[in-house]
């Protein structure tokens, strides 16, 4: 099983156009609106930004970002405050999400709650995981991330 393909942001959907069928410009966009709600993050204790863009199979984006609290536990990840725009918005059919956030050697992805969550709405979901620098993507898919997923999938 692969874990995914690292390309450069600016060719992207060139090669990532057969993950979700998306057009080339509509997944830059993609990683630009989750780098986007990056930076409206509420991160004061982890100083820990990150943000999130999903796109729906019918073209429309919901973004989001990581709000913390004191009390960690109502703590709600990028990834998890998208899905829930998207679906109180009537929308439940996804087909990528990109995630941004800054690790010096790594990419961040989504965490075991956001894969589950996401899965919930179906597992062929293309994941983009991007540097903030835009230096390069990781390009995935949501099986990959979540293998033998717990659910009706």
């Amino acid at each position: 099983m692969s874990t995914g393909k690292v390309v450069t942001f600016s060719s992207l959907g060139m090669r990532a156009r057969g993950t979700c069928g998306c057009a080339d410009e509509d997944v830059q966009a993609l990683v630009r609106a989750a780098l986007a709600a990056r930076q409206r993050a509420y991160c004061p204790y982890s100083r820990f930004q990150v943000g999130a863009a999903l796109l729906t199979t019918d073209g429309e984006t919901f973004d989001g970002c990581n709000v913390e609290s004191a009390s960690y536990t109502p703590t709600i990840c990028a990834e998890r405050t998208a899905v829930v725009k998207a679906v109180s918005c009537g929308r439940r059919q996804f087909s990528s999400v990109a995630v941004v956030a800054h690790l010096e050697d790594s990419y961040v992805a989504p965490c075991g709650v956001c894969r589950q969550l996401l899965a919930e709405f179906g597992l062929d979901v293309a994941v983009y995981l991007a540097k903030v620098d835009l230096s390069s993507v990781l390009v995935t898919d949501l099986r990959a991330l979540l293998p033998l997923s717990f659910g009706k999938y």
